[in-house]
């Protein structure tokens, strides 16, 4: 394990997200990091809530013979 894997264990999540940050910037400078940054969106809805409602149709026996299938095409 090197010491860089090993500080990531023992940091908390502000000390991350500063490191994260600071390594964009040293390694992007500011404008690529804006850009970086930028790409992200928290998008929109509820996730959870549209899952069950495509989910919840589906039986254990649809999935099991979807993965069959699937694997027979490999």
């Amino acid at each position: 394990m090197n010491r860089k894997t090993a500080n990531v264990r023992t940091t908390t999540q502000p000390e991350i997200r500063r490191e994260g940050f600071q390594a964009l910037l040293d390694r992007l400078g500011p404008a690529g990091t804006t850009r970086f940054l930028r790409q992200y969106d928290a998008g929109r809805g509820d996730y959870s809530k549209e899952r069950h409602q495509w989910l919840d149709s589906v039986d254990d026996e649809e999935v099991i013979a979807a993965v069959k299938q699937r694997q027979d095409r490999t």
